[in-house]
Formats: structure tokens, sequence, C-alpha cells
């Protein structure tokens, strides 16, 4: 990451890596019946939020050192099944009902870097490794050029809040080395742990402020065994405290990386999802017009979402006609020329 521009390209890639995490956990946390599984959506539902919050960071970081985020881009849409953007390949993103294949796929985007790994910038193993390519980056070109010919985007273009229930840290301005060092911290503490050896991230839990919070790999750890951390427990000893009641059987059995072009043109499933992904482009369009000037839209994103929660859950109730599985949402790139 030899010049400004390699920061600016490798921060685009950030804004992409957290958005391709979006869509699986928004299909996990969808096919949940709440009142069953009210325990699955406080663990998936926070992680969701957190990772908008990762995405609106990484917006800042780019406008911060004079980028230009793209939300509103067909590379944030990739068709299904998919290798996290700009990695190694060996994780494949798909979109899938919560259960043992979606937690596996979770464990593994979230997965901390080894204690000797080192940091990459591009077909990165873990996350952790990426974003430690993108600090060394920024500390070096800070180093050779100046903080200031570094920070050089318009402080307006920054994003100070964004209102999620359900989710702890937060959003805040980047003007410079201190505060960029401190967003790339909280993307990746609340990913993989305030350190290694540990899996708590340094925040309360928001549902049960009496107790710390547990990173991302961790909290998906807690569902696959069924029990929450407690003072104590490790990654080497896994989960010991309380027992997470968990029912399988109260899921939508979404079919595996839905496509549109699985149903005729004229089938309502076809139409409902082309209605999910025209409001999902809509978002893109909120989301991209925020971090480029207008922040005031960004609380038009945040209200939009509940429109496409409640297209996701109309599809997942769906039968697709084989005797197995219902439709779900595809998330699929409309252009903005083909948009209603």
């Amino acid at each position: 990451m030899d010049t400004l521009d390699d920061l600016r390209r490798h921060l685009q890639w950030a804004i992409e890596l957290e958005h391709s995490t979006i869509p699986p956990y928004l299909c996990a946390l969808y096919s949940v019946d709440p009142g069953r599984n009210p325990e699955v959506v406080e663990v998936v539902g926070s992680v969701f939020i957190e990772e908008m919050l990762h995405l609106a960071l990484a917006a800042n970081l780019l406008n911060a050192v004079g980028g230009q985020p793209r939300i509103d881009d067909p590379a944030l849409l990739p068709a299904y099944p998919h290798p996290l953007p700009h990695s190694d390949g060996k994780v494949q993103v798909h979109l899938d009902p919560f259960g043992p294949e979606a937690l596996e796929l979770f464990l593994n985007i979230e997965r901390p870097a080894s204690a000797d790994a080192a940091p990459q910038t591009d077909h990165y193993g873990t996350i952790g490794q990426f974003y430690a390519a993108i600090e060394a980056g920024l500390r070096s070109l800070c180093e050779r050029l100046g903080e200031d010919a570094v920070f050089t985007g318009d402080p307006a273009r920054q994003v100070g809040e964004m209102h999620f229930r359900g989710g702890s840290g937060g959003v805040f301005p980047v003007t410079g080395l201190k505060s960029a060092l401190a967003a790339l911290a909280e993307i990746v503490e609340q990913g993989e742990g305030a350190a290694r050896t540990e899996v708590w991230d340094g925040e309360l839990d928001v549902f049960h402020p009496d107790r710390e919070e547990v990173a991302h790999y961790y909290r998906f750890q807690e569902l696959k065994h069924g029990r929450r951390y407690q003072a104590g427990d490790t990654p080497q000893t896994g989960p010991t405290g309380d027992v997470i009641a968990i029912d399988y059987s109260a899921v939508q059995p979404m079919r595996r990386n839905p496509r549109s072009a699985d149903h005729p043109e004229d089938s309502p499933i076809r139409a409902a999802q082309q209605e999910f992904n025209n409001a999902y482009c809509l978002l893109l369009y909120l989301l991209h017009e925020a971090f480029n000037g207008t922040p005031s839209q960004m609380g038009a994103a945040v209200h939009h979402m509940y429109v496409i929660k409640s297209q996701a859950q109309q599809l997942m109730a769906m039968p697709t006609g084989d005797g197995k599985t219902t439709a779900g949402p595809t998330f699929e790139y409309v252009p903005p020329e083909q948009r209603p």
C-alpha cells in the first residue's frame, strides 16, 4: 500500500467486504420465528447491526482520506455463491436460512487471525489480516507524507450517527490518524475479539448490560454449542454458561441461494423477488447518497430497512412448489435505469 490511491482502493474493498456479510446475516435473521427463537434473533440481529456500523466506519475512513465511497454499485451484489471479496477464496458466501450450515459460514467469515498471521492486502485468509494491512499502510503513509497530506477529505462528508436498536458500538467521524485507528480497532474487535486470546469485544452486551459482550465469532460459537460464554471462559474452553434454547423447527426452510431466474417471469415469487431487489437497491442508493455528501439520507436508509425486512419475510412464507422449501430474497443488483 505505497500510495494514497492504493489506500483508497483497499478501503473501497473494505466497504465491499463489510457489505458481503449483510445479505447472509439477513437471510438467517429473517428466516427465524422471533417468538420461538428470541435468543437467535438477539445474536444474529446484533451482528447484522454491527456490520452495518462497520460499513459506515469503512465509508468514513475512505471519505477521510479523500476517496469517494461506492455503495450503489454492482460489485456489492455479486451472484451467489461467491468468495469473500478479494480474499483467498476459501470462504464461499451462500444465502441460507438459519441452521448449522449458516452458522459454519458465519464462523468462517468471522474467524480470528492466528497470532502469527501476517497482514495481507489481497488474497487474505482472515478479515483481521486484511484490516491489519490497511492499518500498516495507513501508518506508513502518514509517516512518509505527513498526516495532513493523508487526511484530505471534507469533514462534512462524515456520518456521525446511525440509530439502530440491538447493536453495540457506534459510528464516529474519522478526521485523522487517531480516529482512523479507533475505527479499524472497532471493526476488528467486534468481529474477532478485543485480543486474540479472549472472547470479549470490549463492550457491554446490549441486551444484557450486566455482562460483557462477546465478539461476533464467539457469539456464533454460542449458537453452535447452545451455551453462553461466562466469566473465565476462553476460546479453548468454549462456552460453559447458560443454555441457549434453539428451536430449529421454527425456521423457514428458505431455498439455498435463491435466484429470480428459477421462477417463471409471471410467477408471484419472481415478482416478489424483483420487488425486493428494487427495494434493496434503493437502500444502497440511500447509503451511497449519505456517504457522498448528504448525511441526512442516513435516517431514510435506516427506516427503509423495515421495508426490506417485511418483504424478505413475505418471500420466506411463499412455498417454491418443491414440497420442501420456501422462496427467499435474491439480492440481485438492479441498474438505476431499470428501477421503478
